[in-house]
Formats: C-alpha cells, sequence, structure tokens
C-alpha cells in the first residue's frame, strides 16, 4: 500500500483487515489489486474519490461482506451509520454493482426508505420544533422495517419501500417498492445504532442550554421514540460507524447534497426548509450519543471527508 495516497495510521487498519479474516495486511492488498480491473472506481466517483475511501473503507467494507458470505450459512445485516451527506449513497451503489462481480448479490437499503407515508408522516411529527417533514426518529414506519428485515433474514427475500426525497417539492414520499432476493444486505442511516439516554435526567443528562423551551420537550420526545428502533439494531450484524471529527461537517456535506439533488431532479430542500432541517439535524440527538454507538468498526473523516482513521471500534 505503499504508493497509495493514503493519510491513515496502518497499524489500526491492519487489525481491522485481520479481523475481518485476511492473513495480514499485504495478503489483503494483493488480493484486491490483483482485482483491480473490476472494481470500476471512475464509473462510480468520477474521480472525485481518494485513495484513502477506497482502499480504507469500500474495500474493507466489501471485504466484510465477501468473508461474511462465503463463511456463514445464516444471512447478515452490515449497518452503516453515517450523517446525510458523509456519501452513503455512490458507496452503496458501488457495492451492490462491484458484489455482482464476485458472484454474490449485496443490496443497501436506507432507514430512509421506510419513512412514513405522507398522511401519516403528517401525525407523526405534528408540532415538531422544526417544522421539518421528516428525518428524526419517530417519522419511520419501525414495524415494517421490523418485518421486512426479519423475513428477509428468514427466507431471503426483500420487499422494501424506496423513498424518493425529491418527490412532493422536496419533503420526498415513496415511490415503488423494491423487490430482491440478495445474499447479504446492508442497512445505512444517520442515526444507525443510536441508543436513548435514559429519560431520568439526573442519571444521564441531555445538554438542553442551546435550545429553546419547546426544542428540549421535544428532544426528550425524541428519545423515547429511540426505543422502538433498538429491534432493528439487534438485527444488525456489525456496525460501520463513519464519524467526522466534528458533526457541524455535515452542515456543509447535507447542503451540498440537496445543491446536487436540485441539479438531478429539479426538487430539493433550499433556503428555510434546509435550514430548518440543518437545525434538526443539529439538535434533535444529543451530540454524545454519536460517541457511543456500539460499533464493530470506526472510520474518521475529516471536513474534506478524507479517511484520517480507519479500524476496529475497541
Amino acid at each position: 500500500m505503499k504508493d497509495l495516497d493514503i493519510n491513515f495510521p496502518l497499524d489500526k487498519f491492519e487489525k481491522l483487515i485481520i479481523d475481518i479474516g485476511w492473513e495480514s495486511l499485504d495478503d489483503w492488498f494483493n488480493f484486491w489489486n490483483n482485482k483491480r480491473n473490476i472494481l470500476s472506481i471512475d464509473q462510480y466517483w468520477n474521480n472525485k474519490v481518494n485513495d484513502d475511501w477506497i482502499w480504507g473503507l469500500a474495500l474493507p467494507l466489501l471485504s466484510q461482506a465477501y468473508k461474511l458470505h462465503n463463511n456463514f450459512s445464516d444471512r447478515k445485516i452490515i449497518g452503516i451509520s453515517a450523517l446525510p451527506g458523509t456519501g452513503k449513497t455512490t458507496l452503496g451503489k458501488w457495492l451492490e454493482a462491484i458484489s455482482l462481480k464476485l458472484n454474490f448479490k449485496i443490496a443497501v437499503i436506507s432507514i430512509d426508505d421506510f419513512y412514513l407515508p405522507s398522511n401519516e408522516m403528517k401525525l407523526a411529527i405534528k408540532n415538531n420544533p422544526w417544522n421539518v417533514s421528516r428525518g428524526f426518529p419517530g417519522s419511520h414506519s419501525v414495524k415494517l422495517m421490523h418485518e421486512k428485515l426479519l423475513n428477509w433474514k428468514i427466507n431471503g427475500e426483500l420487499n422494501v419501500p424506496v423513498f424518493d426525497k425529491s418527490l412532493r417539492n422536496g419533503l420526498g414520499d415513496r415511490s415503488h417498492w423494491r423487490l430482491d432476493n440478495p445474499d447479504l444486505l446492508i442497512l445505512e442511516g444517520w442515526f444507525l445504532g443510536i441508543e436513548p439516554y435514559s429519560i431520568d435526567l439526573n442519571d444521564r443528562p441531555i445538554d438542553t442550554k442551546n435550545l429553546t423551551v419547546d426544542e428540549s420537550s421535544y428532544v426528550l420526545k425524541i428519545q423515547n421514540n429511540l426505543n422502538e428502533y433498538l429491534d432493528i439494531w439487534t438485527l444488525i450484524d456489525n456496525i460501520w460507524h463513519l464519524k467526522p471529527l466534528k458533526i457541524e461537517y455535515m452542515n456543509i456535506w447535507k447542503t451540498n447534497q440537496e445543491k446536487e439533488m436540485f441539479l438531478q431532479k429539479g426538487n430539493a430542500l433550499k433556503d428555510e426548509k434546509l435550514s430548518n432541517f440543518l437545525r434538526m439535524l443539529n439538535v434533535s440527538i444529543p451530540h454524545k450519543s454519536f460517541d457511543v454507538i456500539k460499533s464493530y468498526a470506526l472510520l474518521l473523516i475529516d471536513q474534506e471527508r478524507n479517511l484520517v482513521e480507519a479500524g476496529l471500534n475497541l
């Protein structure tokens, strides 16, 4: 890996690679280096991605999927926990495409695909202090998500809704249902793996000094909503956490993501709607919650989304 443009330390990274199932970092590198012709990097990232993103995240994640598929008879779910705008969507499309070239099939779905239908969403998010249409815990069909994931684990049939964020002038809605039979499933989401703080504020206090009165009350409601997601987290075999050095980077990433969506589809969040959505993302879940996600792998990224550390979350 000496010729690669990477800046993360290799000692922690090698421990991750060995834990995934390779004898050494050199063994792993040679395996994938010999398959460069099938990796289709330029097709999905258009030369905008650094070596560290491919060799520090994409290939290690694909490596674990590859090993889990080959070494276990039961169906496995890998989770990706990453804030909006991190690059999960492009990564997911690449993983799906390259897995087929390795003779197995990955399907990547999002927690967002299980947003409530528009008519139910209005009731679920009524009177939220940010006036947003979706996004936070409590805006998803959690029972449906659990049912569909469990059904796939049992019989291999995937039948899930697909959410299009560009519909309803950027408010989003379900567009269709996806029918598939993947060998391995990846579930991604911005608060995947987050567990609720104790509602007993004397036990684990939630910092409310920068919140309005209405926000403080609603944040506690969201903490209660998170309990509904815990059964989902138990279905996930391993979580990969892409964590920014500062959560505030998300504001730049999400803004750029919405600009790109507007150019591609003509609809996206902007102006006051975007500002409100960013406020919700920043305060609806305490930042400390992201420090205690029980992930298998922890990958730290800077503002330019360069990988600065990759390894096991010990």
